[in-house]
């Protein structure tokens, strides 16, 4: 069983525990296995060589994770090909490649983790309790071109935006 994240993270005030792996900027960025929108496995290894992303969300279905994937997909368009964004969910691919569809979103690529929870172990946002929420907590990573961990950002209300600007100046640092 994966171990408890220490973390003051709540969704509506209350608090929430989090389970797996205690990532730290610096350390090598986990591997893992996601589906695509068109269910193959998508493997965050195949990124090495890009700068990346990684901006989680609980759900796209819902109005701040609608607007934090819109803003990164805006921001998308001038980081260039060099950097890959993508946002990592819960949500099924299906529901994923409508949502894009109906939101015109084309410069992130929307992964899930519906399968085994394998990206919410492995960076410790894997909402445990309340029982049965089976959500990823609103996180942002960044990922050099080598594959290590250069900036961590859980929110530590689940209802409210990231910080978008500061994830940004992080990337752009590299």
């Amino acid at each position: 069983m994966p171990q408890q994240v220490a973390s003051a993270v709540t969704l509506k005030g209350n608090p929430v525990t989090l389970l797996g792996a205690d990532v730290q900027v610096g350390q090598s960025a986990p591997d893992c296995a996601l589906v695509a929108n068109d269910f193959s496995e998508f493997k965050l290894s195949s990124l090495k060589g890009k700068k990346v992303i990684l901006a989680v969300v609980p759900s796209l279905d819902t109005a701040v994770c609608d607007l934090q994937t819109r803003r990164f997909n805006k921001e998308a368009t001038a980081l260039g090909n060099d950097v890959a964004v993508l946002t990592i969910s819960m949500d099924l691919p299906f529901a994923q490649k409508r949502w894009c569809g109906a939101a015109g979103v084309a410069r992130v690529q929307t992964l899930s983790d519906y399968r085994e929870a394998a990206f919410g172990k492995a960076y410790g946002v894997l909402i445990a309790s309340p029982p049965l929420l089976r959500l990823l907590a609103r996180s942002i990573f960044v990922v050099d071109a080598k594959g290590v961990l250069r900036y961590k950002q859980i929110v530590p209300e689940i209802t409210t935006e990231p910080k978008y600007e500061e994830a940004l100046a992080a990337l752009k640092k590299l």
